[in-house]
């Protein structure tokens, strides 16, 4: 299945049937027209996968790149102009966005409809052919975009492949373009290290634990809000950028404390595993991984709020907990789950350190009024993202890349950044006859050489000999 499908996509692409902006335009239609008249049955797939609350099924979110695609997309396609230089002189010289080729696309669990459809719209965007390969674990709307895709977009150049380990092998082990993986950092080194056999370009959507700094001088319940939203209201923090822990200061972290614990039950109520605004943990694996986290013994007497789990529903409550041990299971890994340490600090300066020793997050986040401290955040702390006053919302921003470092992935898209990480910027420089340069050719000789340093330097004097020399060629 793997081998044939890599194979007549890379037959069809050849056909260059997938280069004219119109192809690519009517698969983006196809995408958008998708979205809009299956909506509800995408929205009852993410439910039955993920329990998903319809606010959350970020369906909007795809339209808006699709639409965002189709009005860009042109200028997109462009080749840019650039200045040809004096060696090249006369000349013409431009950028062109070419399609890779035949790229593979492998989603994730967490946002299965999202993960899967966005990353595609950048490789139809920029002409490529596509294999989608969604998650398993999301069976439901793995199933769904099986069906739905081939029955809305161009299915000898679009294809989607589902299965489990075994398939998602097979299909890393063909020649791809382009490798674009969302998951985790196990299997991302996997995608990797399979990729580099065909020396293959990746790009790693990955994760971490992303921290949220809250200074002391901030409105403690706007700020609880706003991470509280970013937190459990992404699909109960199984979200690669939701927030993992909270530093803030000794001072401080009463008040927070508070405001958090009103902010939850106001947003799910006195039982929140009963609220279906909630999202259940996606599987049993899930579910007991993070009550290991919770049950540690140096962890389980720091629940200050919530804790409560009903394994049959696959649901566990918003959770905070105070002043865990850094050297903690929860501390040393990615959290992915609705448990929210709080560490205190003396100073907030000190959340630097901590921060820097860990491994680069996907996003770092910073509650401050301090400009001060927001210069220092910003230049201090290597993140994939650097979010100020607010977490999670600077995904819905189309003109900001996504994407991660060190850890925390390679590469990035959304909007412009999806055209780009599927296109490879071709350069090309275009001569005519005329123009030579005796300078250029050998024998080499000391004035040649002088002639030609004296070019590269921007002497003028040296720019009109060479010139000159055009007629008398070589």
């Amino acid at each position: 299945m793997a081998t044939a499908a890599a194979e007549q996509l890379r037959e069809s692409f050849l056909t260059g049937k997938t280069r004219p902006a119109a192809w690519r335009e009517a698969q983006l239609r196809g995408v958008l027209r998708m979205v809009t008249e299956m909506e509800t049955a995408i929205c009852d797939a993410l439910h039955a996968d993920l329990a998903k609350p319809r606010t959350e099924s970020y369906v909007q979110e795809v339209k808006s790149s699709c639409k965002f695609a189709l009005k860009n997309l042109k200028k997109w396609m462009k080749p840019q102009k650039v200045s040809a230089g004096v060696l090249t002189f006369p000349s013409t010289a431009r950028i062109a966005a070419e399609p890779l080729g035949v790229v593979l696309v492998i989603s994730a669990w967490n946002y299965p409809f999202l993960l899967s459809v966005d990353p595609v719209i950048g490789a139809i965007a920029a002409g490529n052919a596509v294999v989608l390969k969604p998650s398993e674990i999301a069976s439901a709307t793995s199933t769904l975009l099986a069906e739905l895709l081939p029955r809305f977009v161009d299915g000898s150049f679009i294809k989607v492949v589902e299965g489990g380990v075994p398939e998602t092998t097979a299909l890393l082990e063909q020649k791809w373009d382009k490798i674009f993986y969302t998951g985790n950092g196990k299997v991302g080194r996997i995608v990797l290290s399979l990729a580099a056999k065909h020396l293959t370009p990746v790009v790693l959507e990955l994760g971490g634990k992303c921290p949220v700094v809250v200074d002391s001088n901030v409105d403690a319940h706007v700020a609880a809000k706003r991470i509280a939203v970013g937190k459990w209201g992404c699909n109960n923090g199984q979200a690669c950028v939701a927030p993992d822990f909270i530093i803030t200061t000794n001072s401080f972290a009463p008040k927070l404390v508070e405001s958090l614990e009103k902010v939850l039950l106001k947003f799910y109520g006195k039982d929140p595993l009963q609220s279906p605004d909630l999202s259940q943990i996606v599987n049993s694996n899930h579910f007991n991984r993070l009550s290991r986290l919770m049950d540690e013994e140096m962890v389980s007497d720091k629940v200050v709020f919530g804790g409560q789990r009903d394994e049959l529903q696959l649901k566990i409550s918003p959770t905070l907990l105070l002043d865990v041990p850094l050297d903690s299971a929860i501390m040393k890994e990615e959290i992915f789950g609705p448990l929210l340490p709080i560490i205190t600090a003396d100073k907030i300066h000190e959340s630097f350190a901590l921060i820097n020793s860990m491994t680069k997050p996907l996003a770092a986040y910073l509650f401050t009024k301090d400009s001060t401290l927001q210069d220092q955040f910003e230049n201090g702390i290597s993140a994939g993202a650097t979010i100020i006053n607010d977490t999670s919302i600077h995904l819905t921003n189309l003109h900001l890349p996504f994407g991660g470092v060190g850890e925390s992935g390679m590469g990035a898209y959304h909007g412009t950044f999806s055209f780009e990480a599927f296109s490879h910027k071709k350069a090309i420089l275009a001569r005519c006859f005329i123009g030579e340069t005796k300078a250029r050719y050998p024998p080499y000789t000391p004035e040649k050489l002088k002639i030609v340093k004296g070019v590269l330097k921007g002497n003028l004097l040296a720019m009109i000999q060479a010139i000159s020399g055009c007629a008398r060629g070589a």
